[in-house]
């Protein structure tokens, strides 16, 4: 007799259920073992039941196939990563060009070139832009010629009040100048009367000396002569 196939679907009966739950599990386990034996694998099984309750299986230490098999996931995120950010890297990279491009090619049409492709409204929106980017231009123009005005004007009130600083230095230095002459002047005026001082009483002395000597010549009856 041909076996009879079994539907896969759950089973409503709990007490079938469960038998069918043991002996699956068993063959299941089996097999796992059979598995690593004749393969030389490292094969690892977990199982919980309906109830929660835990079964397992591992051919080697549970925990290290466990790591090895989280260092396995990771590396795998990674290497399924790495084509997403590059592929996120080459649409930006294609999205920068489409822009740059489009860039260059109105920068060429504001300078007057590639305008044979632009209908009438295209280039009267491009006459208004040249226009208002030229009265920017003038309005900035006007402005800095204001700037450098007014930055002259004040270089020259500068200039202006360093030249009436040095002026009066000038006038300060003349003054006190003609100061100092005339204080030289009265001193050599001084000295001068002070000369004349000098020599009248000198002579005056010269005079006294000669009365004393002739005064103490008759005193001692000596005779006088007046040609001595």
């Amino acid at each position: 007799m041909a076996r009879e196939r079994i539907q896969i679907r759950k089973i409503d009966n709990t007490a079938a259920r469960q038998v069918t739950f043991s002996k699956r599990r068993r063959g299941l386990f089996k097999k796992a073992e059979e598995l690593s034996i004749l393969c030389d694998a490292e094969v690892a099984l977990i199982v919980f039941s309906s109830t929660g309750k835990l079964f397992h299986f591992s051919s080697s230490s549970m925990k290290d196939i466990i790591e090895k098999y989280n260092m396995h996931s990771s590396n795998l995120q990674e290497s399924v990563q790495q084509p997403l950010d590059l592929n996120l890297e080459n649409n930006k990279l294609a999205s920068l060009s489409k822009k740059v491009a489009e860039t260059s090619l109105q920068l060429r049409q504001m300078r007057g070139e590639e305008l044979e492709g632009l209908s009438v409204d295209e280039l009267q929106q491009l006459e208004k832009n040249l226009e208002a980017g030229l009265h920017n231009v003038l309005q900035r123009k006007g402005e800095q010629f204001i700037e450098q005005v007014n930055e002259l004007q004040r270089k020259g009130l500068e200039l202006m009040q360093e030249n009436t600083r040095l002026r009066y230095q000038v006038l300060q230095m003349s003054s006190v100048g003609k100061q100092v002459m005339n204080d030289t002047e009265n001193v050599l005026t001084e000295d001068g009367q002070s000369s004349e001082s000098v020599m009248t009483a000198s002579n005056t002395g010269g005079s006294q000396d000669y009365d004393d000597s002739s005064d103490t010549s008759l005193k001692l009856g000596l005779p006088y002569s007046g040609s001595n």
